[in-house]
């Protein structure tokens, strides 16, 4: 920890503000614990840090449970990275279960798909284009009933085990639905993405008689529709830079 001053300000409810207040001198308390050796307190952050990688862990092996029971398994998990390889284990045996599951990975990652009776169930697409993928949203359903969760964290030993990390559930459902919303553009689009192939390669999908998609594209044009509401204007001026002309 080398800051010396951290000023942050919270706004919303009185009671939000209160406990994220308190989780924040939480984990302060423990920055400065490590500093002055502290054993006690270096404990209670890493059993935090595992927690949250437990907690994922663990959800999956609910999928699996439940897909056992004939019921409909599905993950959608977006990230930067994943090579943690707990996380990927776990992941192969949710697949080789028979669960569902659909990874957007930018950067690395070190799961392969297509082996069988392994990863058969399991796809891997990067997207890349104007705008730099950095959300993480994670998706896990089975039937009707889903969970979306976000975080801070990519599914890599230094986030899950040297990092002091978030992982949160999504309540309110209009919440949910956009973010499902975002989830599943990305899954459609076929002009950036690119799909992980069982030899380790990135290919880009056949857009043959499809109709294109970009999923960054459409959330722009969906951000400027809903400018125009919230402004309550049939139209936006363009953005365009028009320089002046000054005559003397």
């Amino acid at each position: 920890m080398t800051k010396r001053i951290r000023a942050d300000t919270v706004y919303g409810d009185d009671d939000l503000r209160k406990i994220i207040e308190e989780e924040r001198e939480h984990v302060l308390k423990q920055f400065e614990a490590k500093k002055k050796g502290d054993s006690r307190l270096c404990y209670q952050m890493e059993s935090r840090i595992l927690d949250l990688m437990e907690r994922v862990m663990n959800t999956r092996v609910l999928e699996n449970e439940r897909k056992h029971e004939g019921k409909n398994a599905h993950i959608i998990a977006k990230m930067n990275s994943l090579c943690d390889k707990d996380i990927i284990r776990a992941l192969y045996e949710a697949s080789a279960a028979g669960v569902k599951i659909e990874l957007i990975v930018r950067g690395i990652c070190c799961l392969k798909v297509g082996i069988p009776g392994v990863s058969e169930n399991i796809s891997v697409r990067s997207i890349v284009g104007n705008f730099l993928e950095h959300s993480r949203i994670f998706y896990f359903a089975n039937d009707d009933h889903y969970e979306i969760y976000c975080g801070s964290a990519d599914w890599m030993p230094r986030n899950l085990e040297r990092r002091v990390e978030i992982l949160f559930p999504v309540d309110r459902p209009e919440l949910k639905e956009e973010l499902l919303h975002i989830l599943n553009s990305q899954l459609k689009d076929n002009v950036k993405a690119s799909i992980l192939q069982p030899d380790g390669s990135y290919e880009k999908q056949d857009k043959r008689g499809k109709q294109l998609f970009n999923s960054q594209d459409a959330f722009c044009l969906e951000a400027i529709q809903k400018a125009k509401e919230a402004a309550g204007e049939s139209a936006i001026e363009s953005r365009t830079f028009i320089p002046e002309t000054h005559h003397e």
